[in-house]
């Protein structure tokens, strides 16, 4: 069946564009019902090509209509792929579908998105596709969305195939999710890894490979953030237990950068479909708040197509400032986050940004635990560990061997501050930083970072142990702690992170 490219160019509630194809029917669909109105058993198949030209818009719809009897969809997809010209990307077209709810901005009708790591899925009361969420396959209008990506000078040429399979609906599984706290050590520093991708998006671990390695990695926690589905948040029954807290969330991947939605409520879905010109973020922000979450941007600076952030941090809770095993990018993006402590330092009544930082493991040989979050909190919940994100009482390290306590104390009387925190005396008192680390390879050194930039560089005795620095308010504002690797033979950047704190504040508000 050969569709025009275009019929209409429509908006997802006032946000992105969309381009509406012609519709999918299925006109010998009355040959499967009975008298009753139910349909036989059976199946038929429609396929839909064409051709998106460079420039399109972020998303296609394919309506489908639906008719009564179906047990189950199934879609398949494939698309060219022809060599681009240097410098340009080549083609890459996301997949995904809503129900007879609609496309609106928000999901009602969401269904689940695969983006470009699977080319078929299929949904039915009983089960879906990972990515996708079971639940009955109701009449009327359905829509195949279709995202490209990138499209290639020359163009993208594409082939939709849905077919539709007759039957009695089964019975839809009530999802277990995980529970909102472990037994945890009371008050106590807990590990975690809060992004994450498994087989329900574009991972090829599954989650109970990936509990697995957050337990050999030694976390307390971890947060499974699948780009743009909720569909991974029922799949963890079993795997958690009082070692191991399971927070559910998600990575929304938008075409301006990705956020993580981290802690929100279980099945709480949240919309990517829009730009930062489109002004609607900071209702998405919202939205994360009212299901218990925090809004971490991820990755700022990284180099994948679409990843840079450009929705700025008002709405922010925390800035995934490590993603990874370090690279330039996050250098940029420490340093960037840096500059905006200065904001508190000028009295800035929103407060400061903390810093965390997460593996986005999602295959062998990448690590999950590197790096990970290490916060202080009242119990290993799920409001105790947001609560300790939010209000900046964390650092960041390579792996679980890491072991580090950073303080401040002056003026006179015993005043302490621990990271996150304040230590409120004159501007002239003295204050002594003080830093003990161990679990450091040989040859790392630790640097103490202030407002005026890296003030006190010192090795990090063989074996760890305590590097201290004395200063007072007046001279640096802040003081934050790196830990760092040697740097490269010729190489003009720094050595790599090893751990890093958030900053303790100095002086009087």
């Amino acid at each position: 069946m050969q569709r025009r490219n275009v019929l209409k160019l429509t908006a997802i509630a006032g946000a992105t564009s969309v381009l509406t194809l012609e519709g999918v029917t299925f006109a010998h669909a009355d040959a499967h019902a009975d008298g009753t109105g139910s349909r036989s058993p059976g199946e038929e198949t429609r396929k839909v090509t064409g051709r998106l030209a460079a420039g399109a818009p972020d998303f296609v719809h394919l309506p489908v209509e639906v008719p009564g009897g179906v047990r189950e969809i199934a879609v398949s997809y494939t698309y060219d792929r022809p060599s681009a010209p240097p410098g340009t990307p080549g083609n890459a077209l996301d997949i995904g579908i809503f129900d007879e709810r609609g496309t609106e901005l928000g999901g009602a009708g969401f269904r689940g998105w695969s983006g470009g790591a699977r080319k078929e899925f299929a949904i039915s009361a009983e089960k879906a596709t990972p990515g996708y969420l079971a639940g009955p396959v109701r009449p009327g209008t359905w829509h195949v969305v279709l995202g490209p990506y990138t499209v290639a000078p020359q163009g993208l040429a594409y082939e939709v195939t849905v077919t539709l399979r007759y039957g009695k609906q089964g019975v839809t599984p009530h999802p277990v999710y995980p529970p909102q706290r472990a037994r945890g050590r009371g008050r106590a520093w807990y590990r975690g890894d809060n992004h994450l991708h498994s087989i329900y998006s574009d991972g090829l671990r599954t989650p109970a490979e990936i509990a697995a390695a957050a337990r050999a990695a030694g976390l307390d926690w971890i947060t499974t953030t699948e780009h743009n589905t909720t569909s991974s948040h029922g799949a963890w029954e079993g795997l958690w237990g009082d070692d191991l807290l399971i927070l559910t969330g998600e990575e929304i991947t938008t075409r301006n950068g990705h956020v993580v939605a981290l802690g929100t409520d279980p099945g709480v879905f949240l919309d990517w479909r829009y730009r930062a010109r489109d002004r609607v973020f900071p209702r998405v922000a919202r939205q994360i708040h009212r299901a218990g979450g925090l809004v971490v941007p991820a990755h700022p600076h990284a180099t994948c197509v679409a990843c840079n952030w450009k929705f700025g941090f008002a709405e922010a809770d925390a800035v995934e400032v490590w993603n990874g095993p370090y690279t330039p990018d996050d250098e940029v993006t420490i340093a960037e986050w840096d500059n905006t402590l200065v904001a508190t330092v000028r009295g800035d009544r929103r407060g400061w940004l903390p810093a965390m930082g997460n593996s986005d493991a999602h295959r062998e040989p990448q690590v999950v635990g590197l790096p990970q979050t290490v916060v202080l909190a009242d119990d290993l919940s799920r409001p105790a560990l947001l609560a300790a994100i939010r209000a900046g009482r964390s650092w960041i390290c390579e792996s679980g061997h890491v072991q580090l306590s950073f303080g401040a104390t002056g003026g006179g009387r015993g005043a302490h501050a621990g990271i996150g925190e304040r230590l409120p005396v004159d501007r002239d008192a003295e204050v002594t930083a003080r830093l003990r680390i161990s679990g450091v390879p040989s040859g790392c050194t630790a640097s103490f970072v202030t407002d005026q930039g890296t003030l006190f560089t010192a090795p990090v005795p063989s074996g760890g142990g305590t590097v201290e620095w004395r200063t007072t308010p007046a001279y640096a504002a802040y003081v934050r702690a790196e830990v760092r690797h040697p740097a490269g033979s010729g190489s003009e950047l720094p050595g790599a992170m090893a751990a890093m704190t958030n900053p303790i504040f100095l002086g009087r508000e």
